[in-house]
Order: C-alpha cells, then structure tokens, then sequence
C-alpha cells in the first residue's frame, strides 16, 4: 500500500498501462468502463430539501478511521449531504485505474477524490479535477505541512487538499544497537557486526518492484542532495546524487545485512520481519509502532525510533513524502458541498483520529504540538521534523511511466551495476517524458 505502509495503508506501485499514449489510454478508459457497466449512483438530491448524496472514492481503510470521518461529516452537515465511501481496490495501481477509466469517461458519480500523492499532476493535466480558489483555498492551506501543499499544487494553483501523509523513520532494537547509526555506512557496519556475533541484524527496506524501490531510491537521491528530474521536469538530473544511492542500494542487496528476501520485500514484509525478530532495523512508516506494541509486547520494549539516515553524514536525509490528498471531481454535479465535505473530512478531529486508529500522520502542523496527540502519537516530533525537510516524488503528469522505469532498473538491488543501471535509466526517463518507446 505509497500497500501505502500498513494495516491502514496501500503503497503506490505502478501501473501496467501507462506506456501508451494518452489518447489510446483515454479509449480504452472510455470502452473499459461502458463494458463494465454499473457506475455508482448520480450524486443528488432524491426530493426538495433532501441531503445531497456525495460520493467520495478513496483506498480501502481497515481501520475504520475514514468510515468514521465520512459519518462524522454527514452528521455535521446540518443536512446539506451525506457521503458515501466507496472504496477503490487495495493496490495502488488498480486504484489509480478505476479513477482514470471513471474520469476518463466523464463519471458524475465521482465528487471527492482520495487522490495518492503522485497522481495530481496527471489528473490536473487531463482537466480531470478542478482547482482550489477563494476562501476554501485559503482554509485548505492555512496550518497545512507546505511539504504536503507542493504535492497538490501543479502549476502554480491548487488542486487537492492534503488529508494526510507519511514519512518512513528507522526503527530499531536498542537492546541489539543502544545508540542509532546516523548513516547508511554506519547502519550495514553495524549489521554486519550483529551478523558476525550471531545476532539478529538484517535491515528491512523496500525491495520489490515497485513504487516502494522508487521511493528508496528517490530518498537516496535527494539525500545525497540532488534529484531525478531538473527543476523543469523536462530532463532526467540524476548525476553523481543518483550513483550515490545505486551505490548504496548494491552495497546492502551484497551484504549479510540484507534480508534474503530484499527483492520481493514491501512494507508489511518488512513489519513482519522486525516483529519475527530477525532483524535488527527496519525503514518504515509509523503503522509498524502500533503493530509491534500489539503483536510483540516482549520485542516492543526495545522497539525506537530514529531519523532516517544520512547519505553524506553532513548533509540531513530527505525522506520521500507520501500521503492522501483530497479533490474535487470536475464531473461533480456539487462542487461547492465537495469542498466544503473535504474540508471536514481533513479537520483536526478527523486527522487526530486517521494518525491514532488509522496510523497515517496528520498534514496539519498544529497537531504536532498537541500534547493529547503526543500522548497518543509519542514519535510525533520525529515524524514532524522528517515531513518539514521531506522530498517529493518528481514534478510530471509522466511520473507513473518514469517510476515504472526506475523500479524496474534498482529491482533486484542485487542485480544493480552502479554504471550501467544509471545510463538505463537515464534512457529510459527520456522515453517516459517523451512518451515513447517501450515502458518495461
């Protein structure tokens, strides 16, 4: 789930499709979903005076914390609506899928959109979501993480409101390690030295191909102080940023640190893992916190945090930003009540309650200095100072074809040849930014 990171997660991964052109992906959208058939109910009003019904798609939420929000704001409407929760697919592709084909295929049951943090730029291009103005522009963004607002602004305007987020931290065993590494070089030294006592030691990251690895990678990258794109979206940066981090990725995928099943490995392997006690550390999202307090009470004594490491031990990591942001359909028939529904769904209740239940870290910056909220959230200074120096995924309606490209080439990391793998990709992101070629 970017799975997204755990029990309330999905990650972002790449979609099979994005290869095509727009045009042939708009057709086969368009024909996909008339053959399906079975859109949602038109949100209306059934009789005068009746609430409007409005239709929120979003990922599926075991933890029943978007549920609880979607009736909270029901009921605080005064009337106005009601919203139903519909949810999209577990995985992240399939989610991005349905959204495409619905919008592509001007859907009026859609009117607020659970949008993944690297899809705006897209849907914005395609006309498919309507930009923020006016007053409601203005409490969308007021105490908002401006880390979050970049993700759902392109060019230059609005065009969702960040829900929430997510940032990974290292999390490690102090009875194993009593004090973090700061860097990368220290962290596989010190499983190596774990592994040569006959400890437990593996380090537990993203693997497998999919966005987790791009999100790794991206995180090295801009750790090592660079970036995949240039500041114009129009040509792939890279440079010696990028063989910084392909460096690192082989390093560990050919240690005794690495986990053998690194190349197949997501979040909830990896939270599965740490809490089998294999492992000494674990880059992750904050939902592990919970899950190991729940599921090894004995391990979760022992169970820290710490912030992510360092590339260059002079230089502070810039973990890639996740997260939810909420849009307005432009097929809505209720654009004005969508908004007004989003900005409660994304309120200081509500997000207290997703980061508590639901594990996914609030986009309003007050929250972090809410004592009720540290009491429940106690990494929360950890997470907060992590989201306000975060990075963010490259800037382009064409992102789902480059992170195709970069999962593809850094996955299995046992099968990266610093060199040769950079000039791959290289290749690959001015394909993707030309659509054309063949996307792997």
């Amino acid at each position: 789930m970017e799975m997204r990171g755990g029990p309330a997660f999905r990650w972002s991964g790449p979609s099979g499709h994005c290869g095509r052109n727009l045009k042939q992906r708009l057709a086969a959208a368009s024909a996909l979903v008339l053959f399906a058939g079975g859109l949602a109910a038109c949100s209306s009003a059934n009789a005068a005076n009746a609430p409007v019904a409005l239709n929120y798609w979003s990922f599926p939420d075991p933890s029943g914390a978007v549920q609880q929000a979607v009736s909270n704001c029901s009921a605080a409407s005064g009337g106005k609506y009601t919203i139903s929760y519909n949810k999209l697919p577990t995985a992240a592709d399939q989610q991005r899928q349905q959204l495409v084909f619905r919008l592509a295929a001007h859907d009026s049951s859609m009117d607020i959109l659970g949008l993944d943090v690297t899809w705006e730029a897209e849907m914005a291009q395609a006309g498919w979501i309507l930009p923020w103005t006016g007053p409601d522009k203005a409490a969308a963004e007021n105490d908002t993480l401006p880390t979050m607002l970049q993700t759902a602004t392109w060019n230059g305007q609005l065009y969702a409101v960040p829900y929430n987020t997510n940032t990974q931290l290292l999390w490690y065993r102090s009875d194993l390690v009593p004090n973090p590494p700061a860097t990368w070089d220290e962290m596989i030294s010190d499983a190596e030295q774990l592994a040569r006592e006959g400890k437990p030691h593996y380090i537990e990251i993203q693997g497998a191909q999919y966005e987790g690895v791009t999100v790794w990678f991206n995180t090295l990258v801009a750790s090592a102080g660079g970036s995949v794109l240039t500041a114009d979206s129009k040509q792939p940066s890279l440079g010696s940023p990028a063989m910084q981090a392909l460096q690192i990725m082989s390093r560990l995928a050919h240690s005794p640190a690495a986990d053998p099943s690194l190349g197949v490995q997501q979040e909830d392997q990896n939270r599965l893992a740490m809490e089998g006690g294999t492992a000494a550390f674990e880059l992750n999202y904050p939902f592990v916190y919970p899950s190991m307090q729940t599921d090894q009470p004995a391990l979760f004594k022992n169970f820290k945090w710490a912030p992510y490491p360092r590339v260059n031990a002079s230089i502070p990591s810039h973990v890639t930003i996740g997260g939810i942001d909420l849009a307005v359909s432009r097929y809505s028939a209720h654009p004005a009540l969508a908004e007004q529904a989003i900005l409660c769904l994304r309120d200081r209740a509500n997000q207290s309650l997703a980061a508590i239940k639901g594990g996914l870290p609030p986009t309003l910056m007050s929250l972090y200095t809410d004592p009720s909220f540290i009491k429940a959230y106690p990494f929360a200074a950890a997470i907060k100072a992590s989201l306000l120096s975060a990075s963010v995924r490259p800037k382009t309606p064409a992102y789902q074809n480059i992170s195709i490209v970069i999962s593809h080439a850094v996955s299995p990391p046992a099968g990266i040849s610093p060199t040769a793998t950079l000039d791959q990709m290289k290749g690959g992101i001015v394909n993707a930014l030309a659509d054309k070629g063949l996307i792997p």
